[in-house]
């Protein structure tokens, strides 16, 4: 504003813009990044999970929005114990509306928790979200005021899913950014282990699930659980999954072209060795 004033022939600094600005009131429109803002006549409902153990799927689960600046807000409801995400809503306003689509989903589809724990937002203290979790017998727990740490499990997600996705793509428009986040997401749930989790996926634990580290579909819906034994195929399994792995054992072996003789056998240590270099 400053800028254009000068170019405008009057003799004016970025302070006496400012100041001016603010005595009547304006300020440039953008996408302000403060998702937590408190209504002031909203209900402040107190923090329940300190000292918590939470050892079981549906004990606790939580929410919050985050943002792409200048674009799309996004919500997500986790379940705390297996960090499953069990419902997401992409939205180009800040309202309550669709912060309780997701919620309704996610009570439609796996039940009720014990305990719902979002920040202090607007969104979570508003009547038509609170009322959905009454309504379910659920107990409401909110973050203290600027205590990021209280939602870790979530916070923790926004940060993977921004560095392994938003960051990498450039989406165009909200249909593109909804197609990348659902391919994230269902990768994350039902592909992704976590140390934390006995090596298992969110999907797995949360359904109480054994871990399945041989399964996954490879390219052209081939299963691996289903394949004949390893060692007949080692070379068309690897060239499948494209694991580098594979070339440098081929060249320990001697072969030159490591893309040649795919169906030449290979000793048991060596499926042995493959087989940690894949899933370990």
């Amino acid at each position: 504003m400053a800028r254009y004033l000068r170019r405008q022939g009057y003799r004016v600094n970025r302070k006496r813009a400012r100041r001016l600005m603010q005595k009547m009131e304006l300020m440039a429109i953008y996408q302000k990044p403060n998702t937590s803002k408190p209504h002031p006549e909203h209900e402040i409902f107190p923090y329940l999970l300190r000292e918590v153990d939470i050892q079981a799927p549906n004990h606790v689960w939580c929410s919050d929005v985050t943002y792409r600046k200048g674009f799309l807000y996004l919500i997500a409801v986790m379940d705390w114990h297996s960090r499953k995400v069990l419902s997401w809503r992409l939205s180009n306003t800040l309202d309550a509306d669709f912060c309780v689509a997701a919620l309704k989903e996610a009570l439609a589809k796996y039940g009720k928790p014990a305990i719902f724990n979002t920040d202090q937002g607007s969104q979570f203290t508003s009547f038509s979200f609170t009322q959905v979790l009454k309504d379910a017998e659920v107990k409401i727990s909110m973050d203290s005021k600027g205590r990021w740490m209280d939602n870790i499990m979530i916070e923790r997600l926004w940060r993977s899913l921004k560095y392994e996705c938003i960051y990498l793509h450039a989406f165009e428009t909200g249909g593109e950014a909804r197609k990348g986040i659902d391919k994230w997401i269902r990768r994350y749930n039902e592909e992704r282990p976590h140390s934390s989790l006995d090596d298992r996926t969110p999907h797995e634990t949360y359904w109480n699930l054994p871990s399945d580290k041989l399964g996954g579909m490879m390219e052209g819906g081939f299963h691996l659980k289903s394949a004949p034994k390893l060692s007949n195929h080692w070379g068309p399994l690897l060239y499948k999954l494209r694991i580098k792995q594979s070339v440098i054992l081929r060249l320990d072996r001697g072969i030159q072209n490591p893309l040649e003789r795919l169906d030449s056998p290979i000793e048991s240590e060596d499926d042995n060795l493959y087989t940690r270099t894949l899933f370990n």
